[in-house]
């Protein structure tokens, strides 16, 4: 069996070469879905971190991710998860959500990290040096730690909610537009966790006698 591929430190230590010690990895989960929040992680992962295995959270197994998720906040020196609503995704739209969960992620975080590494997104508010870059789950080790809390974070949220609205099947495609997901639609139309600013609840609100032509 070939041995489990992980990503390296690199950017990791470019950064404390600098002087920088206390260094950050944030990533997001659910931008895309139709329902539920957009959730963002945000881990400092200690200089001698053990964790075999850490990679972009789309290519790992589920089970493989739970294990890491597991590992990552056992061995963090800190990290947090933040949230943006769907009422909140609604309201100020999901570009700002994202932000604003990643605010609440960094909120979390005590210690305070001094650098930060990103998946490629533009944080406004940020005062720290850094840096984003595009697949950046695929390339930095603390940035795929992050992606990995975000997604499974999500996930465990997105199967909460499949008990409260289980018509829906959010525990299966959690959230995403898939071909269940939008049968399910057509027959019970939006829940308080579907995101009514996207185009095809939007297009269901504005004409609910048409549902079977909006997908």
């Amino acid at each position: 069996m070939p041995p489990e591929k992980t990503l390296h430190y690199h950017y990791e230590t470019m950064a404390r070469a600098d002087g920088y010690r206390l260094i950050a990895g944030g990533d997001e989960a659910g931008r895309g879905p139709w329902a539920g929040p957009v959730c963002a992680a945000m881990v400092v992962l200690p200089e001698d971190c053990s964790i075999i295995g850490l990679d972009d959270s789309k290519k790992l197994s589920r089970a493989r991710r739970r294990v890491l998720f597991s590992e990552i906040r056992a061995q963090a020196v800190t990290f947090g998860i933040g949230w943006a609503s769907a009422e909140e995704i609604d309201r100020i739209n999901i570009l700002e959500a994202t932000r604003l969960a990643f605010n609440r992620a960094f909120a979390q975080l005590k210690p305070a990290p001094d650098y930060l590494l990103l998946d490629f997104i533009k944080l406004p508010w940020l005062r720290l040096p850094h840096q984003a870059f595009a697949r950046g789950e695929s390339i930095s080790a603390s940035v795929a730690a992050a992606s990995i809390l975000a997604k499974e974070a999500r996930d465990l949220h997105m199967e909460n909610l499949a008990q409260q609205f289980p018509e829906y099947g959010f525990e299966k495609h959690m959230g995403y537009g898939t071909g269940a997901h939008q049968q399910a639609l057509q027959q019970f139309g939006p829940c308080a966790e579907h995101r009514r600013s996207f185009k095809p609840i939007k297009a269901m609100l504005a004409s609910p006698q048409n549902n079977e032509t909006l997908f």
